[in-house]
């Protein structure tokens, strides 16, 4: 089967349980630091995880988190997984213009690569906010020396998405070798549904996931991209009381059952880092831009 010789992309997108989305109106940016931090156990228990299946992975790092935890970010290097940045403090793309961009990414880059000891080549925007509305920001991303970025999500989606962009490795700048390795969708009578992992994956049944993992290796003979939160393995972790139901629901719901899910996910498919998916992407691609 080709999904037993594909390499598919495994990633963490490394943020405080706070930090998220679903209670960006709620807790305000200034009170972060008088929160209990939880990321440093739970990346210790992913990294076991993945010791355990034998695989490696890609840590997307927020750089305000690298500066709070400088021995977890040596412990996931030393393991041998990539580190990766995810901006500095969670701020959406299209909410920046490109110099706040710019200055974001060198002030999170410069961070990461100085408690991990390693060479950062690679972004994912936060809540994949690069889309239609933020044209330039691969343009900063290529100037500032990135490889790849994994920052697409080509789905419609109320908090994010880009239906317009490729399912697949792309490279959105004519000339330049950037690429852009979109977040998982699989396709069902005409539709593309979001199947690169989060909430989704809690909330929906594993088969679900299976299938469209299964769908994106033997019929489109790609890679897919997966990715979660280390807050998503902590049922723990407080509660915020104050949130809006739908953003409860989603934050919440399934984090019992997350790690046991993620432990047949890894063994079930074949997984490696994004640069490595990268690399073999790379030789695939025939367009060099995205098209208007």
């Amino acid at each position: 089967m080709a999904s037993d010789k594909i390499i598919n992309g495994l990633s963490v997108d490394v943020e405080e349980w706070f930090q998220v989305g679903a209670f960006e109106k709620v807790i305000e940016r200034n009170d972060w630091d008088g929160h209990a931090p939880r990321v440093e156990a739970n990346c210790d228990r992913i990294l076991a995880l993945f010791d355990d299946a034998g695989v490696k992975a890609t840590f997307f790092t927020l750089g305000w988190v690298a500066e709070r935890h400088p021995a977890m970010m040596r412990r996931i290097a030393d393991q041998g997984h990539e580190i990766a940045s995810h901006g500095w403090d969670h701020a959406r793309v299209f909410t920046l213009g490109a110099k706040a961009f710019a200055e974001d990414l060198a002030r999170a880059r410069d961070v990461i690569e100085q408690t991990s000891g390693r060479a950062v080549k690679g972004y994912r925007a936060p809540s994949f906010s690069i889309d239609q509305r933020t044209p330039w920001a691969f343009e900063v991303l290529a100037e500032q020396g990135y490889t790849y970025s994994s920052s697409v999500a080509p789905i419609r989606h109320d908090h994010y998405g880009w239906r317009e962009a490729p399912r697949f490795a792309f490279h959105p700048i004519a000339g330049s070798s950037l690429i852009e390795v979109p977040v998982t969708t699989a396709e069902f009578a005409g539709k593309r549904l979001a199947a690169g992992g989060g909430g989704f994956f809690r909330v929906l049944p594993y088969a679900f996931t299976r299938w469209a993992i299964s769908q994106v290796n033997n019929r489109d003979l790609r890679p897919a991209v997966f990715y979660f939160h280390p807050w998503e393995v902590d049922p723990d972790q407080p509660r915020v009381a104050n949130a809006p139901m739908k953003s409860m629901l989603r934050h919440y719901t399934g984090l019992d059952a997350m790690a046991d899910k993620l432990r047949v996910l890894v063994r079930e498919f074949a997984w490696g880092r994004m640069d490595e998916v990268v690399v073999r992407e790379a030789a695939r691609i025939e367009t060099p831009r995205l098209a208007a």
